[in-house]
């Protein structure tokens, strides 16, 4: 009886995988640089004005104290 081998055919391998993971890991850096330049600094803005509150003081006030009998 014959032996028979079948062997995988060579699958030709893309050139362009390279590509595909530089292009990946370029929008990582972008996404992380924008996260930290613009989304921080607004969360962190929007986070400190929740409990401030504000408080209105006038320039003069009446502490002559008048009592009417």
């Amino acid at each position: 009886m014959a032996t028979i081998v079948n062997t995988p055919s060579q699958v030709p391998q893309s050139s362009n995988n390279g590509m595909w993971n530089f292009l990946g890991l370029l929008l990582v850096v972008v996404t992380i640089f924008i996260f930290i330049f613009y989304g921080i600094p607004f969360i962190r803005n929007s986070i400190g004005n929740i409990g401030t509150p504000q408080i209105n003081v006038p320039e003069k006030i009446d502490i002559n104290v008048k009592q009417t009998k």
